[in-house]
């Protein structure tokens, strides 16, 4: 029994290699602070988000999460869209520990699994920002030019959402 309970215990470490610390997003389209309170406010509407920093000058947004809530980054992704904007630029801080990445690795996390692209291989500790490059989560534009260079993978585990990032 007691090996159960720590078998229990142990799983959900055992099925995260890091830890979303907070996402870091710049909106397109933005040309008031009307525009900025648009989008604050369909971001804080999400049950994970704990807090939300916007920064009017530079159309960007720092989201915090409520602790012991996995966010969802293509439902923030689409309250930027409902609200009427564009993600130009999508950035995660992760929490690593002991994860070695190089270029075309996966690594998972959760329900996410992230395909790294254009990296030096290394071992991650500690806080990383990651760049997410999937359309939608980059300008158009840069996601023409970057969808030119790699194959986008739609799914590597059967049932994950697959980002495409680096560093």
């Amino acid at each position: 029994m007691r090996v159960l309970i720590l078998v229990i215990m142990l799983l959900p470490a055992l099925s995260f290699k890091g830890q979303i610390v907070k996402v870091d997003l710049q909106a397109s389209g933005l040309t008031c602070s009307m525009c900025s309170n648009a989008i604050n406010k369909a971001i804080r509407s999400l049950d994970f988000v704990d807090k939300v920093d916007a920064n009017i000058k530079n159309s960007s947004f720092g989201i915090s999460f409520k602790e012991s809530h996995m966010p969802d980054l293509d439902l923030l992704k689409k309250k930027v869209e409902d609200a009427g904007y564009a993600v130009a630029n999508f950035w995660v801080t992760l929490n690593f520990s002991n994860v070695d990445i190089e270029d075309e690795k996966y690594i998972e996390m959760g329900s996410y699994s992230f395909h790294f692209y254009r990296v030096t291989k290394q071992t991650l500790n500690g806080n990383h920002i990651i760049r997410i490059l999937d359309k939608g989560f980059v300008s158009a534009k840069e996601f023409k030019k970057i969808s030119a260079s790699i194959k986008m993978q739609r799914s590597a585990t059967v049932g994950k959402r697959v980002y495409q990032v680096t560093i």
